[in-house]
């Protein structure tokens, strides 16, 4: 049902889906912004651009989704000094949140940390403006990624946390559950790391299941799997977290290859790489390795995260491989065009 309605990238026309779902075309929808007044029914088009905009997430090319999400964000804020009723200034402020949040994450991926913090914050003041749960918690999961990714382990833990307080039920209280297990699995905390995981499936568990999957600020049984996965390729339970891998990549690829979920789809081929390297088999570790790397949409964080661990795993089994030290130098090549690439 889900792919019914967004369906695959090559096949999507975001204008076309905005005008079914509107009645409006783009350019009237910027023309009705223009004007002193607003009405519903462009507010109900800008809040589909959005739900668009996050959905594209997973595929989008990252300059591009990265000038859309930023155009969209300003327009929708200058309709903040229009008149508006109260209501219709509490859905422009919640409408500003998700776009600020969108933008700041694919600012991350980017590799523009200084410029996704701040927006990560504007986007947590909107959210304690609009008094909206939900948009703070993602707030407060993003600066635990960030935490994440840069080794600041505790800082994770904490960040979840204070989202967790924050969020009440809404669902990122499962990815925010799934962030501090990532952080107790790093930390080498086997116990923490379960009852984190535990804590997520219970709330995901009782939450309905998404209409929308792709949509990026959604958190669903797929995702919940792609967090175990890290978690239990970092304790040590590779057949577990190449169970996992492979569920992944399955449901991240469409029937006809096209992949759905790259960035998902690209740890998990580290984590396929890393059992592999365990295993023994280095010529195996080594092309998941790569094919990790192959992707155009990347969360680079994150890829720098995961290609580290199965780097480590190289280096330290079998250092004096010629086909070790040629995947090490492919990274130590990627290290000198995006920084913090290099493996430690």
């Amino acid at each position: 049902m889900t792919h019914a309605i967004f369906p695959a990238p090559t096949r999507r026309d975001g204008n076309a889906e905005i005008a079914a779902a509107s009645g409006m075309e783009t350019l009237e929808i910027v023309g009705r912004l223009a004007k002193s007044d607003v009405d519903n029914a462009t507010l109900d088009a800008l809040r589909i651009t959005a739900d668009r905009l996050c959905s594209e997430y997973p595929f989008m090319p990252s300059e591009q989704l990265l000038i859309e999400g930023r155009q969209w964000l300003r327009r929708v804020v200058d309709l903040t000094r229009q008149n508006l009723t109260l209501a219709q200034h509490q859905e422009v402020l919640a409408l500003s949140g998700w776009l600020a949040l969108l933008v700041g994450c694919v600012e991350y991926d980017s590799g523009n940390r200084h410029g996704a913090e701040a927006t990560r914050r504007a986007a947590l003041q909107i959210a304690q403006e609009a008094d909206h749960a939900e948009i703070g918690g993602w707030a407060h999961e993003m600066k635990a990624w960030f935490a994440l990714t840069t080794g600041d382990y505790h800082g994770v833990i904490a960040a979840a946390r204070a989202g967790t307080e924050a969020a009440g039920s809404h669902g990122v209280a499962v990815q925010l559950a799934a962030q501090e297990a990532k952080a107790w699995a790093r930390l080498g905390d086997r116990r923490q790391t379960e009852v984190a995981l535990d804590r997520g499936r219970r709330l995901l568990e009782g939450l309905p299941h998404p209409d929308n999957l792709d949509h990026h600020f959604v958190v669903d049984p797929y995702k919940f799997d792609f967090y175990a996965m890290d978690c239990y390729r970092l304790v040590g339970e590779d057949r577990l977290a190449r169970t996992l891998a492979t569920e992944v990549i399955r449901t991240g690829t469409d029937f006809d290859g096209t992949e759905r979920s790259p960035m998902r789809n690209a740890e998990a081929k580290v984590t396929l790489g890393v059992a592999a390297a365990r295993e023994g088999d280095l010529e195996q570790a080594v092309t998941y390795g790569e094919a990790a790397l192959k992707g155009e949409r990347q969360s680079v964080p994150s890829l720098i995260m995961v290609s580290r661990e199965l780097a480590a795993v190289v280096r330290n089994r079998y250092s004096t491989e010629p086909a070790a030290q040629e995947y090490l130098t492919h990274l130590q090549d990627l290290g000198r065009s995006k920084p913090g690439f290099l493996p430690s």
